[in-house]
């Protein structure tokens, strides 16, 4: 059973983790080219920390990553959402996605929920990205959301010895956006 809310798009459906979506998300950590990005491989152990993290997180914040299953397939195919771990530099809404969901707009469609679920029932007065510098593919979809380079961020453990580029914008410029 999950805890906390279900967000449904025109091909997505966002709800909290469960344990029937580990395998995938397993998968997910395990492709070397998806996790270029997004902290390097992690095994199952780790994998198994990570997703119960982010579920724990519903419970003690309110809010986290959602799962991405798309709607044609019932498929796992990416997390994204509300992150703000202890030491992060803001009120992220996040993404990364498995490899067969590349290129189909599923980062962009999503994350526009989640920031509308950010906004208007967490009343987020910021939305952050937090993308290393050469992971151009996320810079866009940022763009796309109409988030702006704000600054440059070194990382929080455990993510020690990079830097960041932060985009992002105020919950009113997103309001005003969407009108």
């Amino acid at each position: 059973m999950a805890i906390g809310p279900t967000i449904e798009t025109e091909r997505l459906i966002l709800r909290p983790p469960l344990a029937e979506d580990l395998p995938a998300w397993n998968a997910f950590h395990a492709d070397e080219e998806v996790m270029r990005h997004l902290g390097g491989v992690q095994g199952p152990e780790l994998t198994w920390r990570s997703v119960c993290g982010m579920a724990g997180a519903w419970t003690i914040e309110g809010f986290s990553m959602f799962s991405i299953i798309e709607k044609a397939t019932g498929d796992w195919v990416g997390r994204l959402g509300p992150w703000r771990p202890s030491g992060w530099p803001g009120t992220e809404i996040g993404w990364g996605l498995a490899r067969a969901a590349w290129g189909k707009g599923y980062a962009t469609e999503g994350a526009s929920a989640a920031m509308d679920y950010a906004v208007d029932i967490l009343g987020w007065s910021e939305v952050i990205h937090t993308i290393l510098p050469e992971n151009t593919a996320s810079v866009r979809v940022a763009e796309r959301l109409g988030s702006r380079f704000l600054r440059k961020q070194e990382t929080p453990p455990p993510f020690e010895g990079m830097v960041w580029d932060v985009y992002g914008q105020t919950g009113d410029e997103w309001r005003a956006r969407r009108s």
